[in-house]
């Protein structure tokens, strides 16, 4: 191996070699699809491959429950941990969730079955092209027309004019909110504040029909997450507690469910330090020639001003190259980050630059996003602690 000299400047990361979701096969974008064709719905075919059909089917989404966080912890999540060998049809393995793995884009690649790029939510904050403001797309600030930046139907809707039974179980406060109606809207919504609550009115709704379609679910092991990390006493608690949730709805399964345990992305702690922590505000270089900064610290969408948008590719990619994935918009969209195809409506929300973390590493803004920068637990990114989820399955 030839020593280092030097004038050695590392070679960037290769967009191409960016692990790329399993869109089509094993996506979370799959899933419903998948279900709903068990149960007959016209138009839908089954992209997981390895699910059988169910009459009835649950699925229980545990927001930040990463496929590699949930196998570190065996003693934290007996049940679940027990259940690793029946994830994805009893393959043992996970499926991915899709670029970028955050919230608002895995709800909406959940409930409409639609990658990023045609559902159109692909990013924390993206630029909206009508306006040219940053738009954040799990608040919805600021306020724009959801069937007109999301026009797709449900998976919902769809089993519902199909006579499935359907229905959401969640808490209250999501029942009215923009993301609930672009993503998650389709039959009837019932809000419960606890978890248990939850599990036993989803329970209830799988049995209320021949046919049934029901989500559920529950925010708090994210939450713990962010503010105090994978490895703190706070997020195992959480993990203890959805555990037991997650038993508590499969010991009331009625006949013919299918119930399945995913997440919408992993986690990974960053250090807070200048190496691990990168901070656009302070940094004259990465700002150079940028009019927007959108995305989250591990899945950046950048909005060169006009002319400047090779300036800012190269730039990003010197400083960066060696700590992310670091592409233009095209090249992102043609080595299929955000799925086969990207709607020309959506073509413009993804940045000029996009950049997608390898290291543990962040890009904060500790001015304009003091809150999100402060996090310790993180995600966005196309690492496997971020992408893969499980699909854990208990059938009756």
């Amino acid at each position: 191996m030839a020593l280092p000299t030097w004038d050695h400047h590392p070679e960037p990361l290769a967009v191409g070699s960016a692990p790329v979701p399993e869109y089509g096969t094993g996506s979370l974008a799959d899933l419903l699809p998948t279900l709903a064709a068990g149960m007959g719905v016209p138009g839908r075919t089954a992209g997981i491959s390895e699910l059988a059909a169910a009459d009835r089917a649950c699925v229980f989404l545990v927001d930040g429950l990463g496929w590699l966080q949930l196998k570190a912890h065996p003693g934290d999540a007996p049940f679940m941990s027990s259940l690793l060998a029946s994830s994805r049809g009893g393959t043992g393995r996970p499926i991915t969730a899709g670029y970028p793995a955050t919230t608002a884009t895995s709800l909406a690649c959940v409930g409409t079955g639609l990658p990023p790029g045609a559902h159109g939510l692909p990013g924390y904050t993206v630029r909206n092209p009508e306006t040219g403001e940053l738009m954040n797309q799990l608040r919805w600030q600021p306020w724009t027309s959801p069937r007109a930046w999301q026009p797709h139907p449900t998976i919902f809707q769809l089993a519902d004019a199909a006579g499935v039974h359907t229905a959401q179980v969640s808490s209250p406060a999501f029942e009215n909110t923009p993301l609930t109606k672009v993503a998650l809207s389709g039959g009837t919504f019932h809000g419960r504040l606890t978890g248990e609550d939850r599990m036993d009115l989803a329970a209830e709704q799988l049995a209320a029909g021949d046919r049934s379609l029901v989500y559920t679910y529950y925010s708090e092991l994210d939450g713990a997450g962010h503010r105090f990390g994978v490895d703190s006493d706070a997020w195992r608690g959480q993990l203890m507690y959805v555990d037991r949730l997650a038993q508590r709805l499969a010991e009331q399964l009625p006949p013919r469910t299918a119930l399945y345990v995913t997440a919408d992305h992993g986690m990974i702690d960053v250090p807070f330090d200048e190496r691990h922590r990168i901070d656009f505000d302070q940094d004259w270089e990465l700002r150079a020639g940028v009019a927007l900064l959108g995305g989250e610290g591990r899945a950046r969408h950048v909005y060169a001003l006009p002319g400047a948008e090779n300036d800012v590719l190269t730039c990003w990619r010197e400083v960066l190259g060696e700590q992310f994935w670091v592409a233009s918009r095209d090249e992102a969209i043609a080595a299929g980050w955000f799925g086969p195809h990207v709607d020309e409506r959506v073509y413009a929300r993804i940045g000029d630059v996009v950049a997608a973390a390898y290291d543990d590493v962040l890009i904060i803004a500790s001015e304009r996003e003091p809150k999100e920068s402060a996090m310790v637990g993180n995600h966005g990114s196309l690492t496997p602690v971020e992408q893969l989820v499980p699909l854990l399955e208990v059938r009756t």
